[in-house]
């Protein structure tokens, strides 16, 4: 078995208990009604085992039912105990047990979330010692003692309760950083790739432009253009794009249509898998149209993540009849 904190807690807890019930029979002459003072140390037993342990493998909290018999007990051990005995020799050693025994008992329900009820315990303690003994015999005689015990614990619990929130804390912003940089790593990935990309487009009609000092063939001006195009939709729209998305623009324009990216982070937050299937998507409905100009956007929007416009050579214009074609592709599959 694991040794936690819990475990040596409990433990040492029903060390004390053990040793205030075995001070209670420590008597140094027999007690005239020696029952009741062994009822009130089985019932201090008994219920200390109880709001111990019940519950505490499933939560701190103690029960409500576990709380009422901490207050049950603290108000019959100290009657039981003091009847038991010769109002000669009440504030004896042995006598005095319980006034450690129910602190102990107040401490518990501190420690297991119950603060009212240990505090009560505390309270009826206090009562019944004052009553039988006196105020200043109890406070000398352990009353005292009880009181800074539970103002520990109850400053102890406090200051867990802070130094856990503080961990919960500082693990999220930790967590948060931690996909911070996850999502850095794969942005400046994609940026190289882009820049690969891209100087592999680029280069070699760059090379030539150089070369031949801007005289180029009609067919190396449109090889330019083409890879005009493909660099600017790299920077405008890289996200939007797989292989066969880019190899579809190219198709397109290679027919003479205009074709437009635009990326405004409607690709954002989602995982790669949707994102793929979405560009996937995308590739199909460039691949069926035939329009001479299309645009292609990815707004921001909770509900469509790409949407392609499609419009006829003579629709220049704002009118609705040259759209030839519409397509919103929706963020959720």
């Amino acid at each position: 078995m694991r040794l936690t904190v819990r475990i040596v807690a409990t433990g040492l807890a029903l060390v004390f208990a053990c040793y205030f019930a075995a001070r209670a029979l420590w008597w140094t002459s027999p007690p005239p009604r020696p029952l009741l003072v062994l009822l009130a140390v089985l019932i201090y037993l008994v219920s200390f085992a109880v709001i111990a342990v019940v519950g505490a493998a499933r939560a701190v909290k103690m029960p409500r039912w576990a709380a009422a018999l901490a207050l049950a007990s603290a108000l019959a051990i100290p009657q039981l105990s003091n009847l038991g005995l010769d109002p000669a020799a009440l504030r004896a050693p042995y006598a005095t047990w319980y006034i450690g025994s129910v602190g102990l008992i107040g401490v518990v329900c501190i420690v297991r979330r119950r603060p009212l009820a240990g505090w009560l315990v505390l309270l009826l303690l206090t009562i019944a010692s004052t009553l039988w003994i006196g105020i200043l015999d109890s406070l000398g005689l352990g009353l005292v003692g009880s009181t800074v015990w539970m103002v520990i614990a109850q400053l102890l619990v406090a200051f867990w309760r802070r130094a856990v929130r503080d961990t919960d804390r500082l693990a999220g912003i930790q967590q948060a950083a931690s996909a911070w940089q996850a999502t850095q790593i794969v942005r400046q990935r994609e940026r190289r790739e882009r820049v690969q990309y891209a100087l592999a487009v680029a280069g070699p009609i760059l090379a030539r432009v150089i070369a031949t000092r801007g005289d180029l063939s009609v067919e190396e001006r449109q090889e330019a253009h083409l890879s005009e195009g493909r660099l600017r939709d790299e920077i405008r729209g890289g996200e939007l794009l797989n292989e066969r998305a880019r190899a579809a623009i190219e198709t397109a324009r290679a027919r003479g249509a205009t074709v437009t990216v635009f990326d405004d982070g409607g690709l954002e937050g989602l995982d790669e898998q949707t994102k793929g299937v979405i560009r996937e998507e995308l590739a199909d409905v460039l691949a069926d149209s035939s329009s001479a100009r299309l645009i292609i956007r990815a707004p921001r929007d909770a509900r469509i993540a790409v949407t392609v416009v499609g419009r006829s050579a003579a629709g220049e214009s704002s009118d609705e009849d040259s759209v030839e074609l519409w397509r919103e592709i929706p963020r959720s599959r």
